[in-house]
């Protein structure tokens, strides 16, 4: 493996719930090197779920958060100017495809859509990356695979994928696992006792059936952990609460105080 790649490597096993059978239909999926997309909520694990899988599979791991801002060069590459000269310098992409990492685009749909037509080439038969303004056309290493994530719950947004791109790559939905899941999850990540994170489940199934009627999004995953993490530490389960659940989600008061409410029910049980 090429001292390049080595850094991108995931070291330390992270910790993965399996809630169904996502991990085997991965591991068939990258056999074949088939490009796949990871549908969900934010926050559910969909980032935690991918860096499993490379360590799981020994394959290096390069992530790219996108954005509105990203142009196709910062995939890509681009040419730089240093005291020799006119030098060249891969993207992330490039270096995914050259080296034979896992390229993870994450939340892709955030990405303008003249940006993410140059992964088309990739995503087929061909399996090639051209860099025009190179010259060069980069035929994938045997090992590479690509994985985009996003948010289907953004598509009123004006944010969806082209049918053109969606049709390249399998699929795997993801969502909050069920409570029992959930309870063990932010358990094992916080340390805090199984009922104390139950009752943070709890509160966020609640926040959850709010969704569309007063709340954009609900409570995460990701959330509950920052709740959790914070009681370990000694925070009071009402001000963790507070700062790490319902201030975030929402700045109208009356929803403010109905979840906050719904805190003082729970933990005062």
């Amino acid at each position: 493996m090429s001292d390049v790649i080595k850094q991108y490597l995931v070291k330390n096993e992270p910790y993965y719930r399996s809630v169904a059978d996502e991990v085997a239909l991965y591991e068939a999926a990258y056999s074949v090197r088939m490009p796949m997309m990871l549908k969900g909520p934010t926050g559910c694990g969909k980032t935690r779920f991918v860096e499993y899988m490379a360590w799981k599979l020994g394959k290096p791991l390069i992530t790219v958060a996108c954005n509105e801002d990203m142009t196709a060069s910062d995939l890509v590459g681009r040419f730089l100017l240093d005291a020799q000269g006119t030098r060249w310098q891969d993207g992330p992409l490039t270096t995914a495809a050259r080296y034979g990492a896992i390229c993870y685009l994450d939340e892709v749909v955030e990405a303008r859509q003249d940006t993410t037509v140059v992964i088309h080439p990739l995503t087929d038969n061909r399996r090639v990356l051209p860099l025009e303004k190179k010259g060069e056309l980069v035929g994938a290493h045997p090992d590479f695979q690509l994985v985009i994530s996003y948010n289907p719950g953004y598509q009123s947004l004006m944010k969806d994928l082209k049918q053109s791109t969606k049709q390249r790559f399998g699929a795997l939905d993801f969502s909050y696992p069920e409570s029992k899941i959930e309870t063990e999850i932010v358990s094992h990540e916080t340390g805090v006792d199984p009922a104390v994170a139950g009752k943070l489940v709890s509160i966020a199934e609640r926040a959850r059936n709010l969704k569309g009627h007063g709340l954009d999004e609900g409570i995460s995953t990701r959330m509950l952990i920052y709740a959790g993490n914070l009681i370990a530490k000694g925070v009071n389960v009402h001000a963790a609460c507070r700062m790490a659940l319902v201030r975030p989600i929402t700045d109208d008061p009356d929803m403010r105080d109905a979840l906050d409410a719904a805190v003082v029910t729970f933990f005062e049980k």
